[in-house]
């Protein structure tokens, strides 16, 4: 019986330290989930950190781009006008330059008529 006794003393201590190596592998995995719990809820908020700025980003993108179409509308519209302006610019220099040639022949005309008038004078004191 005490041979028997030892046999089952000596499997009690070997199921114990079996026991004891379990709940020491249980605790060092019961560690590492609560970590990597941790890492994911860091992972899941980083995620959704970065999913934010992507909306910011996109929200700011959406803005630049309507802002990118007004100017462009707006460099459209200036352009028309200056386009409409620089015909009427030409028109005004085509009319001015016609204008110059009038002033010049009208120039030559009152010269000849001076001319004439003042032969007209002398010709009057002489006689």
């Amino acid at each position: 019986l005490q041979k028997e006794l030892l046999k089952y003393k000596q499997e009690a201590r070997n199921l114990q330290g079996i026991k004891d190596a379990l709940q020491q592998r249980l605790a060092q995995q019961d560690a590492l989930v609560l970590q990597l719990k941790q890492e994911l809820l860091r992972a899941n908020m980083d995620k959704e950190e970065l999913h934010n700025q992507n909306v910011d980003l996109q929200r700011k993108v959406e803005e630049r781009n309507r802002l990118l179409a007004e100017y462009k509308k707006e460099l459209g519209q200036k352009d028309r006008h200056l386009q409409q302006h620089q015909s009427k610019l030409d028109e005004m220099l085509r009319q001015l330059s016609e204008a110059s040639y009038q002033q010049v022949d009208l120039e030559r005309e009152l010269e000849h008529k001076e001319a004439l008038l003042a032969q007209c004078m002398k010709r009057e004191a002489e006689e």
